[in-house]
């Protein structure tokens, strides 16, 4: 006949003393209180393995656990015994995912994916993402387990780029962590993408362009840069000339190197990787751009060429010549040019567009291939392979006389 084992009642628990060697006090069901000769007193639960042998599992020491949550804890262990579910191997299991949740944190799965992103971008895409992950998120949010973190968190951390003024940061950091939640979704390391949700907590931008004078303002802009020309370096001078007469994107001119540049037969070929089609990850555009240069444009780069002919970039850092100019160079001189907000680098672009169309009489297709622009029409992107070549070199002529011929006007 089976022992009969009377449930315990909370007064013997709590007044269980130790004696000189430990013993039991057993409650029923395999579940028992075990006290040692120091006098703790911890909540065990004998129980048969599937195999027949027999284990026990700790619930925890008394009075932390009382009666009741051991009882409870019982009830649990028994359920999963009941269906077939080991409850010690359920508890290891238990722990060593919660440790795992634990280390992946967003930093490490944000580093992660960061690894996976690298060799499909440039390497100043991936130098600047990770600069700004470890400048505005990961001093906040980054040691949280990403399985844990909740939209008020996420939100914070935006909006505290947000208030210090840099809204635009703020938007883009929004869309890197929601890349980052999608990775770690994909990785099985998180359940749901909180940016999604997350439409409207950031301040609505205004769409915007590159601020860029007309074409009634080139006059009253060369007599600027004509005045101002004095006050700034030779090579400085010379950038913003060639910017007006090439109209390449910032970078592009920036990190030129003079093995592009042919000054014998008067040619600037930029390699497709440098260009912005280029560096797209899906189906980039691998031709490269011909910058189709002007007599004028030649003339400033042989006058470039005596200054910096030795370095590898066509304009180098000052302080060190392995490294091209920043974008910020052609900036400040505007900005001295007084035209701080009214100008940008690639503000360059817009006027030459606009003046060569309405006033040379050149065809938009031929200006927008000058511009390394991708046709519109994704079925004429795939087929039309025209360069226009010798109409571009006549246009570019055409628009260095043009700009020539208002600089006399301006300066009279």
């Amino acid at each position: 006949m089976a022992k009969i084992i009377l449930p315990l009642a909370e007064i013997q628990v709590r007044n269980a003393k130790p004696r000189e060697k430990p013993y039991k006090l057993f409650d029923g069901g395999g579940l028992f209180l075990e006290v040692a000769r120091c006098g703790s007193r911890i909540w065990r639960f004998k129980f048969r393995q599937m195999n027949g042998k027999e284990n026990t599992l700790t619930f925890g020491r008394y009075p932390e656990i009382s009666l009741l949550e051991a009882r409870e804890k019982r009830l649990a262990a028994r359920r999963l015994i009941a269906h077939g579910i080991d409850p010690a191997k359920h508890r290891d299991d238990a722990k060593r995912q919660a440790a795992e949740r634990a280390s992946n944190t967003f930093e490490k799965i944000a580093r992660e994916w960061h690894t996976n992103k690298v060799p499909t971008w440039s390497a100043r895409t991936a130098k600047s993402t990770l600069l700004r992950l470890e400048a505005d998120i990961f001093d906040e949010i980054g040691d949280r387990p990403i399985d844990e973190l909740k939209h008020r968190d996420l939100i914070a951390v935006l909006r505290k780029i947000e208030q210090r003024g840099a809204s635009e940061v703020a938007h883009r950091m929004k869309a890197v962590c929601s890349q980052i939640f999608s990775y770690a979704i994909q990785c099985g390391l998180a359940d749901r993408n909180l940016v999604v949700d997350m439409k409207d907590v950031l301040k609505t931008r205004r769409a915007s362009h590159f601020a860029a004078i007309d074409a009634d303002e080139l006059p009253a802009f060369l007599g600027a840069l004509e005045r101002q020309e004095a006050r700034m370096y030779k090579a400085t001078r010379i950038a913003l000339r060639l910017m007006l007469l090439v109209f390449v994107r910032t970078s592009e001119l920036i990190e030129t190197s003079w093995s592009e540049i042919d000054l014998e037969k008067g040619e600037w070929i930029i390699p497709w990787q440098r260009m912005k089609r280029g560096r797209l990850t899906a189906n980039p555009d691998m031709t490269n751009h011909h910058v189709c240069l002007s007599r004028q444009a030649c003339a400033l780069l042989r006058d470039l060429h005596a200054i910096t002919g030795r370095s590898r970039y066509i304009f180098p850092n000052q302080r060190d010549h392995e490294r091209p100019i920043s974008s910020n160079t052609i900036l400040v001189a505007l900005e001295r040019m007084g035209y701080k907000g009214r100008m940008t680098g690639h503000g360059f672009r817009a006027p030459a567009m606009s003046t060569i169309k309405e006033r040379l009489g050149y065809r938009h297709e031929v200006i927008d291939r000058q511009l390394a622009h991708a046709p519109k029409d994704k079925v004429a992107s795939a087929y039309d392979r025209a360069q226009f070549l010798v109409e571009r070199h006549r246009m570019m002529q055409e628009w260095a006389d043009y700009i020539d011929a208002v600089a006399k006007d301006a300066c009279r």
